[in-house]
């Protein structure tokens, strides 16, 4: 026999579905205050189009860094380029992806800006190939925790995408520790 009647599971729904309406009620509306002069909130909204930009120029140039240090120890460790060559194409992406958009005018994409310094040269690459991959396994670790920490600021485009390149960076990193234990053999 089947029971009628409100369940626990109808009644968490509609519950949810109340809350959701609620909520996208919420969210709609104009930007515009009330005889058409700015909303109060505008001054926060610019700052956190400044930060956002300087969080994603930061990324740009710690991946920059990021893929010198793969390619010395490409050029130091030829062994273990072929290894290197996929994750250092990723890395190269995530650069592109995590650009700050360039304002009208501003050169093409790829075109070098007058107040971009170039990256500073990562240390001296280890001897040994193993260590040498651990410490870019280690590099990568370190920017997916970077990452993780930076989403908790960023507005919700910008956090979705750095979760994903944090998620990314954390494959590299225990890619590139099976990397090692390979060149160990």
């Amino acid at each position: 026999m089947r029971r009628t009647g409100t369940t626990r599971r109808g009644a968490l729904t509609a519950t949810g579905a109340l809350a959701l309406g609620a909520v996208l009620t919420g969210c709609g509306g104009d930007d515009e205050g009330a005889g058409g002069k700015r909303p109060a909130h505008s001054g926060a909204r610019a700052s956190t189009a400044k930060a956002e930009k300087a969080l994603r120029e930061k990324a740009v140039r710690d991946g920059a860094v990021l893929l010198a240090q793969y390619d010395l120890v490409a050029e130091a460790h030829p062994a273990t380029a072929a290894g290197l060559v996929p994750l250092r194409a990723a890395v190269a992406e995530h650069g592109t992806a995590l650009a700050p958009p360039r304002a009208k005018g501003e050169p093409g994409k790829n075109a070098p800006r007058g107040d971009e310094a170039p990256p500073a040269p990562p240390g001296p690459v280890p001897a040994d190939p193993e260590a040498a991959v651990r410490e870019l396994a280690a590099a990568e670790r370190r920017r997916a925790d970077g990452y993780g920490e930076a989403l908790l600021s960023a507005g919700p485009e910008l956090a979705r995408l750095l979760a994903s390149v944090a998620a990314a960076a954390a494959a590299h990193a225990y890619l590139l520790t099976e990397l090692a234990e390979e060149t160990a053999v």
